[in-house]
């Protein structure tokens, strides 16, 4: 688990939110058992995190950039109302089949939309516009993504995005997905379009709201 707090703080935060229901626990176990890198599923926390905002929003039209196993999509989905539309974006068919098979088990996985295939390409396709944006996907692409998907969001439309702390890493960055957070995290806070505020749960969440 990704966090920048001490774990059983983290924990402590978890528990007394709502709680995940029996399909989440056991996409966690799943994701552990059959993928190289469980780490990048979005924990108890900030799926709890994404589905208050969903409803905070009042958001019916949501864009996920990066899929991985599911978790995030399906957590947005349930702020939804039974008439809201999530697409999620992912090129990897593994993990997708992952996914598809949890939401499945879900009431709720019904208003989830999966696209296979480059993101650039797909969100350029895409027409706004967008109540609420989640990005979670290759690092090195943030900025492209932020720059495609900030001109499809209405007004009050909320991005977030994930990591943006990068294990601390973004404080002295060595290496290219190091160095393209910071850069990204630099664009962001730049972007006269939208008010941000980054928040330290878990791995790092920059929230931002467009004008």
């Amino acid at each position: 688990m990704l966090t920048l707090i001490a774990p059983e703080l983290e924990s402590y935060a978890a528990d007394h939110s709502t709680p995940e229901s029996s399909i989440f626990s056991d996409l966690v176990k799943i994701t552990h058992e059959k993928t190289d890198l469980p780490q990048m599923q979005v924990g108890r926390l900030e799926g709890a995190l994404l589905r208050v905002l969903v409803r905070l929003t009042g958001a019916q039209r949501i864009l996920e950039i990066g899929t991985f196993t599911g978790y995030s999509a399906l957590a947005m989905a349930e702020g939804l109302p039974e008439d809201g539309r999530l697409i999620t974006l992912d090129i990897d068919e593994k993990t997708n089949a992952i996914a598809r098979e949890a939401w499945d088990k879900s009431p709720h996985g019904k208003k989830i939309e999966a696209r296979l295939g480059p993101a650039v390409e797909t969100i350029e396709s895409l027409e706004g516009s967008f109540d609420m944006v989640f990005i979670d996907a290759d690092k090195g692409n943030y900025t492209r993504y932020w720059d495609l998907v900030v001109p499809k969001m209405r007004a009050g439309g909320l991005i977030a995005v994930d990591n943006v702390l990068w294990s601390g890493r973004v404080l002295d960055p060595k290496d290219d997905s190091d160095r393209a957070i910071v850069a990204f995290n630099t664009h962001a806070a730049n972007d006269t379009r939208v008010d941000c505020a980054m928040l330290t749960v878990r791995d790092g969440v920059l929230l931002a709201v467009k004008k």
